[in-house]
């Protein structure tokens, strides 16, 4: 249990990676807002978290959008008290080798991933300044060194590396911390997607991963919801502006 229950907003938690985080945290004693495109594909998680003794709220918000941002911000704030943990995992793939990509293609991408951050963060950060206490973990991507076919999402997991390592050092004086967690291949929806563009089934992916992977398996969200649960934690006061790659292996 942490030190002291806080609020924690986690975006893209419909599902995947985001749902893992919003249970975790919500386990390890915090109020959570889970946020997606809509307040309704947050119920399932929302439900699961409540039904295990948690308190959750569903939020519908689409996070590359200004306003709807601020007012999810406001609405969790109001509802659950001064939000201190902030999670950006809101994501989206559209991936194409470059000659293929078109600008909508880039344009969505970057704005899902890193202005959807940006203003999720710069939300956030008021409430956090206030406490003088304040985490916020962005979702990176071994992807950010280079992956064929993923211009747009190698670009926007590289610049949430930069945007972390900036924020932590301009938030750092209000005893707020600024990390990122960068997953490797992780059983999830979108890697289900992966499977269909490259016209290989879920499992024979996995597979394939699997046996380049020095700990001979690919990740599961619960990998990655323990590493944000590391980062958000008072003991973790001094750990910042870093990316912990989590992915089996050191070759990152």
């Amino acid at each position: 249990m942490p030190d002291q229950s806080r609020v924690a907003i986690v975006t893209g938690a419909a599902r995947g990676i985001g749902a893992a985080v919003a249970r975790r945290l919500a386990g390890d004693g915090h109020r959570v807002a889970v946020v997606d495109l809509d307040a309704a594909s947050c119920a399932p998680v929302v439900d699961a978290i409540v039904a295990a003794g948690g308190s959750a709220i569903g939020l519908g918000a689409d996070v590359s959008e200004e306003a709807a941002v601020n007012s999810a911000v406001e609405e969790c704030a109001e509802r659950l008290g001064a939000p201190t943990i902030l999670i950006n995992n809101a994501g989206i793939t559209r991936d194409n080798l470059l000659f293929k990509m078109t600008t909508a293609d880039w344009d969505s991408v970057m704005s899902v991933h890193l202005r959807g951050s940006f203003l999720m963060s710069r939300a956030v950060q008021r409430w956090m300044v206030q406490e003088r206490w304040g985490r916020i973990v962005s979702m990176s991507s071994t992807s950010a060194l280079g992956n064929r076919g993923q211009a747009n999402y190698a670009a926007a997991k590289a610049g949430l590396q930069g945007f972390t390592k900036t924020l932590a050092i301009e938030l750092g004086p209000f005893g707020i911390t600024v990390n990122a967690v960068a997953p490797g291949f992780i059983a999830t929806d979108m890697l289900e997607a992966t499977a269909a563009r490259m016209g290989k089934s879920y499992d024979e992916l996995l597979a394939e991963f699997a046996a380049d992977i020095p700990v001979g398996r690919t990740g599961t969200v619960e990998d990655i919801a323990a590493a944000v649960s590391f980062f958000v934690r008072d003991e973790a006061s001094f750990t910042t502006g870093q990316i912990l790659y989590v992915a089996g292996g050191p070759r990152c």
